[in-house]
């Protein structure tokens, strides 16, 4: 039996960075799309790269956050995300239980894909911002 086989596919977890209600903050929220409820939720993001002008390697620290449980079709804020970091790789790590059974999902937003120009009206979000699911 080939790995892949054992690790259950992730479908209806979507992760986006809104612009927050017309203001220059930006948060990333979690939403599950999902019918299920989802528990135990874990979440770590980083952000790396490199400086431009120097190829300097660029870490930013790993944060933790977690959550209890989802209800199918809930939101919540995850984090607030400084426009500093859109250059970078953000990378978000969401693991989390279905019963007894583990998922876990990565997501990536690469350098420059959050950008004012780019954003548009997420419905599951009420927001204006940038999905990955």
């Amino acid at each position: 039996m080939k790995l892949s086989e054992l690790i259950p596919k992730v479908e209806g977890i979507e992760l986006a960075v809104v612009l927050e209600n017309d203001t220059p903050e930006y948060a990333v929220y979690l939403h599950n799309a999902k019918e299920d409820i989802i528990e135990g939720i874990i979440i770590t993001s980083v952000g790396y790269g490199e400086n431009p002008t120097t190829g300097e390697k660029i870490k930013t620290a790993t944060l933790r956050h977690s959550l209890e449980v989802m209800l199918p079709n809930e939101v919540a804020k995850i984090e607030l995300i400084v426009p500093e970091v859109f250059g970078l790789y953000n990378e978000y790590w969401v693991s989390f239980w279905i019963n007894e059974e583990l998922f876990d999902k990565k997501f990536l937003f690469l350098p420059d894909a959050i950008h004012a120009d780019k954003l548009t009206m997420l419905d599951s979000f009420g927001k204006l911002g940038v999905l990955l699911s």
